[in-house]
């Protein structure tokens, strides 16, 4: 990701004025000057960056996944102190989805079943992916669903399928970018809503510009919707 956000700085009218990898240390000089900073790196990476960027108040994009709640819970009380822009995935249709996916979960009810199916690269480090969990949270309070009515793939006898259950199943294999459906399974009618990725440079072009947006906004944790106007 970042070699797909350099490549694609020059045609989002982006100046890169600094970059990190691995190993490298971030200091909060290294920020002067900055309009935004955007982070894809790992879980365990974030939250130091974070803290850095509000102590000099520079706004954030954070495009990494996997982040354990402590992890979370410490980037989150930073949004006090300078906007931040988290999703896990800054395509423009994956977004489009999730509003799509919020209305369909809305006008068709309960008696359609959920089947949340997403692919992933075999060196994809995290399961279910940021975006599956997304998708997951949309159906969940669109629906009023509660955490114990989730179940992660299914093995044995495991019975019918209760109406209120959402499933969630994550593949690994090849060099696949993103592939994610979510069906709604009725009597008689099936609704499969899919985005599929061929290029992460979609996802740098969603960061850049999520990037441009969040340097005018007030402190607080926004999101894609935020970014595109897709709130409501």
């Amino acid at each position: 990701m970042g070699q797909a956000i350099l490549a694609a700085a020059p045609a989002a009218d982006v100046e890169v004025m600094g970059r990190l990898d691995a190993g490298d240390v971030l200091t909060a000089a290294d920020l002067a000057g900055m309009d935004a900073v955007v982070d894809f790196s790992s879980h365990d990476a974030t939250a130091m960056l974070a803290k850095i960027a509000a102590t000099r108040k520079v706004p954030l994009v954070i495009g990494t996944t996997g982040h354990t709640p402590a992890e979370r819970k410490e980037i989150t009380a930073l949004a006090k102190k300078i906007p931040i822009v988290w999703a896990g995935n800054y395509s423009v249709g994956v977004n489009l989805l999730n509003f799509l996916t919020r209305r369909a979960a809305t006008v068709l009810g309960p008696r359609y079943n959920v089947e949340i199916i997403e692919m992933h690269h075999r060196d994809k480090k995290d399961a279910p992916s940021g975006t599956a969990e997304k998708l997951l949270s949309v159906v969940r309070e669109a629906r009023h669903v509660a955490d114990d009515k989730v179940v992660h793939g299914r093995k044995g006898l495991i019975g019918a399928r209760p109406e209120d259950q959402i499933g969630v199943h994550a593949l690994r294999g090849g060099d696949v970018v993103g592939d994610h459906t979510i069906i709604f399974a009725g009597d008689g009618e099936r609704l499969e809503l899919t985005h599929k990725a061929s290029s992460r440079a979609i996802f740098a072009a969603g960061a850049l510009h999520a990037a441009h947006w969040v340097k005018g906004q007030k402190p607080g944790l926004y999101g894609m919707d935020d970014v595109l106007g897709l709130k409501g």
